[in-house]
């Protein structure tokens, strides 16, 4: 079962046919439009929505034809003698360094660069691939699925924190682990499911 995020809410891609509720329904994707969906993840009495479709590999294939793909990466950035986290605050709330890759750069390129333009931090190196989130947003009258892509990082960078204002980002802070819990109280849900994958 796989997790899409559309605000806060969950849409999960099943292949468990699941019973279906007021607040959590499900639809059979092979036979939902783009409108559908929408209208069902965005209604107030929706919780969470289920796609299903028998076949695995059917479902990505027919969810990626219903909405555009926008490719982005970003990083779990991990300072090497603190120990502590680079999280910014965009948008209002906290989130993690990312941004969309531009054409003919690889993933980790992207991933690098982003963190670099939106926290100021040099000196990354990257630890480990970290699994891909997923979430639907609304932009210029159509709705998109952007894909990121996630990796776990480390700095021994010790200079100011530069958060890149023109993107929305009003701080770029380092965190301790144990503030995390704390900090997602106002974070958006994708970011705690991929936290929960870090190894602290």
């Amino acid at each position: 079962m796989y997790k899409v995020f559309f605000n806060q809410k969950p849409i999960y891609l099943t292949t468990t046919f699941v019973e279906q509720t007021l607040a959590t329904p499900v639809l059979f994707l092979k036979y939902s439009s783009k409108k559908n969906i929408i209208a069902a993840i965005k209604s107030k009495k929706t919780t969470a929505l289920y796609l299903y479709h028998p076949k695995a590999h059917k479902l990505w294939e027919l969810f990626f034809d219903l909405f555009q793909v926008i490719e982005a990466a970003g990083g779990v950035v991990r300072h090497a003698e603190t120990g502590k986290y680079l999280f910014i605050f965009r948008n209002s709330k906290w989130d993690l360094p990312k941004g969309r890759i531009e054409r003919n750069e690889s993933v980790r390129e992207a991933a690098v660069r982003e963190v670099e333009e939106e926290t100021g931090a040099t000196g990354l190196e990257i630890t480990q691939p970290l699994p891909e989130t997923f979430h639907l947003f609304h932009r210029n009258g159509k709705y998109r699925l952007k894909k990121t892509y996630w990796y776990g990082m480390t700095t021994d960078y010790c200079g100011p924190l530069l958060p890149q204002n023109e993107e929305g980002i009003e701080k770029a802070e380092w965190k301790d682990a144990t503030d995390v819990e704390v900090l997602f109280e106002n974070a958006y849900a994708n970011i705690q499911l991929l936290w929960e994958k870090v190894a602290l």
